[in-house]
């Protein structure tokens, strides 16, 4: 995302730029509308504008000494694509129609699909304000060091699944999480009526993509992806004690299911050379009984990555209730909870801890 400055005759030069082709902008809410935010002595050009002209996207570096401009050709894909950066240009929303592959059993989009669809507008937003497209989100000072972003805990919870042909509109935002990392949260809403469908919340940590270590975000880079993130917190979940706090108690030995020797694809590694985070929620849900698949849909999951999954790893999912049930149910309450582990065949290390809850199908009309 950063480079070197400019000098103050470029920047005039691109300014000139900006108020011609700004001319021909339409409609300033549309996917191709121009939104520039001042900030110090630098520009920013948050999303993009219609013109006769090649249409150009513009990244910026901003450091400590000044603020750089590289202005580079637009994608076709970022003039097709349903998404854009709020006007503040702190966080970005997209439109996503759900496809006929991404339904299951229920005739509704599974919760792959919805994990997938949260890391693909996590993307378009890291691209929307410059950062690499080599990995996922780097800025120029962590391809520099080697130093990628790795999940260490998602939380996801639906309140109502989107059907095929269904349109959802996903929001995102990123802050900084304390010294070692940040987090990422989502808010998804039926587009048709507004209603909030889903939230989620997501924390990283960096990790060198030759020792595969982990390393302490640095000032150079937190002061990279900070100017784009909101200056107050904003939580997906701002309730006191709510689930996506909650720890992951270790399940222990006898699981009451597992399922044993899953493998993973060549389709199941992403760009950093790991296994996709989205991967390790099919693998938990392996181990599910087929009772409550039968009877009950997923509410909430919530995953501690505890180690990096390898192609040539073998993996067991284990499964267990979290409380007493009574008819499927923890006693007392209409959700089933379970504990999920997900670890390696051979030395039985952890990989994965897991938490879940299910409700009831509704009654079908």
């Amino acid at each position: 995302m950063l480079s070197r400055g400019v000098p103050t005759a470029t920047a005039t030069a691109y300014n000139d730029v900006i108020k011609e082709t700004a001319r021909s902008v339409t409609n300033s809410r549309s996917i191709d509308s121009v939104s520039i935010r001042r900030r110090n002595n630098g520009f920013v050009s948050n999303s993009l504008c219609r013109r006769v002209a090649p249409v150009m996207a513009v990244k910026v570096d901003e450091q400590r000494t000044g603020v750089a401009v590289d202005v580079t050709e637009k994608r076709l894909a970022d003039r097709l694509r349903m998404g854009s950066l709020t006007e503040d240009g702190l966080s970005y929303k997209e439109r996503f129609i759900i496809r006929c592959y991404e339904v299951g059993i229920n005739k509704t989009a599974t919760v792959e699909t919805i994990a997938n669809l949260l890391q693909e507008v996590g993307g378009n937003h890291a691209q929307s304000v410059g950062f690499s497209t080599d990995g996922f989100a780097t800025t120029t000072t962590m391809r520099k060091l080697n130093l990628i972003w790795v999940t260490s805990r998602m939380h996801i919870e639906i309140y109502r699944y989107p059907a095929w042909s269904d349109v959802v509109e996903i929001e995102t935002w990123c802050q900084g999480e304390g010294r070692i990392g940040t987090r990422r949260d989502w808010i998804i809403k039926d587009h048709a009526n507004g209603e909030v469908i889903g939230r989620a919340t997501s924390k990283w940590v960096m990790m060198n993509s030759e020792t595969r270590r982990l390393q302490k975000v640095n000032d150079d880079i937190r002061d990279e992806y900070l100017i784009f993130c909101p200056k107050t917190l904003r939580l997906a979940f701002p309730e006191e004690n709510n689930n996506s706090l909650k720890k992951i108690a270790k399940l222990e030995d006898p699981a009451e299911c597992s399922t044993l020797g899953l493998v993973p694809r060549r389709a199941d590694l992403d760009m950093n050379k790991h296994v996709n985070n989205v991967t390790y929620i099919g693998w938990v849900l392996e181990s599910i009984p087929q009772e409550v698949i039968d009877t009950h849909e997923l509410q909430t999951i919530t995953l501690d990555y505890r180690r990096e999954c390898q192609h040539d790893d073998v993996v067991d999912s284990l499964t267990s209730s979290e409380s007493p049930a009574v008819n499927g149910c923890a006693s007392g309450e209409n959700l089933s909870k379970f504990l999920h582990l997900l670890r390696s065949s051979g030395e039985g290390l952890e990989l994965n801890r897991g938490r879940t809850e299910w409700r009831k199908k509704p009654a079908k009309k």
